[in-house]
């Protein structure tokens, strides 16, 4: 990972803010509550503070169902911080949060880190999503591509500098790829899927945190390519196209990121799972409780609302009996 690139990452991290609808969104740098206590307390001494962080693919969800739920629960605030999946993993080890958004499972190692910290988490899935390659409007020669192409586009040490790189067939315009960072779980996710190794990517990309700066930059070029949650191209659709994905050598078989490819399972290698990752220990809450369980029973609706996917039943159940096990 080069310098410039990285500093770009913290740069797009530091100024990101996401219009939460009825959400509070947390300043940076604000004072937070350590392991034991994670919500700032009124009062009376009761919390009415939910601390949520992490993915901005999972946080048009969680925006949507907090919206929902503070309509119904006045008295409680949900602080929504979008930070990337990998940040938001670093809150909850730290203590800072309750519920940690993510656009990928938790890895390992920040799975023994939590636990060094005394931190036992509850992993829900609450949604699925078609990671979706676009391009330019303006792009006519590319409908569909395989995943050796892309890999040959993003791996590290690509020579692709123009799409007739690709295939001598396509115009000689130079490609301008665009992407989130790495803090981002749709970072990990698509380096893993397409180059075979997560963080595995081209130096010369432009990341950035927000989704919609790479919407921008995909609209703004004609050989502009980059990759995010499906939600995004749903609600760009004027402005970008999306690619099929074939997993075989032929670009006939290409697959395009509908709801009903995702949950099929057809949409390969592209397709996954989000989730939210509660701390067990802030589930002693009762505004915790009533929201996780608000957010796997009504706040299921928002899930296609926003552009999402919603989960199969049986996913869905799982999730809701393993939040009801773990409040008993």
């Amino acid at each position: 990972m080069n310098l410039g690139r990285k500093l770009l990452n913290v740069m797009s991290l530091g100024v990101l803010a996401f219009g939460a609808l009825g959400c509070t969104v947390e300043e940076a740098g604000a004072p937070a509550a350590g392991n034991g206590t994670t919500a700032p307390v009124a009062a009376s001494g009761e919390p009415t503070r939910i601390q949520v962080d992490g993915s901005s693919t999972v946080a048009k969800v969680a925006a949507a169902v907090a919206e929902e739920f503070q309509g119904k629960f006045s008295d409680v605030k949900v602080q929504l911080k979008v930070t990337g999946t990998g940040t938001g993993f670093k809150e909850m080890i730290a203590g800072r949060i309750d519920i940690a958004n993510a656009s990928r499972a938790i890895k390992d190692s920040e799975k023994a880190d939590c636990e060094k910290n005394g931190i036992e988490l509850l992993e829900l899935i609450v949604a699925l999503d078609g990671l979706t390659v676009c391009v330019n409007k303006e792009n006519d020669w590319v409908d569909s591509i395989t995943v050796d192409r892309l890999k040959r586009i993003w791996e590290p040490g690509s020579t692709v500098k123009t799409w007739q790189d690709v295939d001598a067939s396509w115009p000689d315009i130079p490609i301008s790829l665009y992407g989130p960072g790495e803090e981002s779980g749709t970072f990990d996710f698509f380096t893993e899927a397409i180059n075979g190794k997560e963080d595995a990517i081209r130096e010369d990309y432009s990341p950035s945190a927000d989704d919609n700066v790479t919407i921008t930059g995909v609209s703004g070029e004609k050989g502009g390519m980059g990759f995010f949650g499906c939600a995004y191209y749903y609600s760009n659709t004027d402005k970008v196209k999306a690619l099929k994905i074939s997993a075989t050598d032929n670009p006939v078989d290409g697959v395009g990121p509908t709801a009903e490819s995702v949950k099929a399972g057809e949409y390969k290698p592209l397709a996954r799972p989000l989730f939210i990752y509660v701390k067990k220990s802030s589930l002693a809450r009762q505004e915790v409780r009533d929201f996780v369980r608000f957010y796997l029973n009504e706040g299921q609706n928002q899930v296609s609302a926003v552009g999402y996917v919603d989960v199969s039943d049986e996913q869905l159940k799982a999730s809701r009996d393993a939040f009801e096990a773990a409040i008993r």
